[in-house]
């Protein structure tokens, strides 16, 4: 039962988070691309890339709810709830759901909102908007790291 929850905890990470990732990268410039400055207003294909990313982050962040749920049920079945180096990568999931939810979505929002207005994109919003999408793609590197190169590993590694 523990490698089947480990097997669904592992295919949930990579379906679910790996695609928010890398859309919320490719997202701040694609919305600089889409309005550039002084010009006559937003590039439809564009406009559309940058909708289709930032849905891509709404409804796989949705989806991303069964990463966490299947790592807490991976390691219960394990027996490590207490061990440090789990408690750590929840800490770090809650920071890095945290950051998508109350700093990434929304910031993605209101620049879909500034392009559908027909409005150019302020190019500081958009490089904060990266800042925030780097600081959440850091936190779940640092927690694959956690999973793969923890203490007490029984790979051997």
């Amino acid at each position: 039962m523990t490698k089947f929850l480990l097997s669904l905890h592992v295919l949930a990470a990579i379906l679910a988070v790996g695609p928010v990732t890398v859309a919320a990268s490719m997202f701040p410039p694609a919305a600089r691309r889409a309005a550039p400055a002084g010009g006559d207003g937003p590039v439809a294909a564009a406009v559309t890339t940058v909708e289709v990313l930032h849905r891509i982050c709404r409804v796989y962040s949705r989806i991303g709810v069964a990463v966490p749920v299947l790592g807490l049920a991976t390691a219960l079945a394990m027996g490590v709830l207490g061990d440090g180096w789990l408690i750590t990568s929840i800490a770090l999931t809650a920071a890095a759901a945290a950051v998508l939810i109350a700093f990434v979505l929304p910031r993605q929002d209101e620049l879909v909102e500034q392009l559908a207005q027909h409005r150019s994109v302020d190019r500081r919003e958009s490089m904060r908007l990266a800042m925030f999408t780097g600081v959440f793609n850091l936190l779940w590197a640092t927690v694959t790291v956690l999973m793969i190169v923890r203490p007490g590993s029984t790979t051997g590694a």
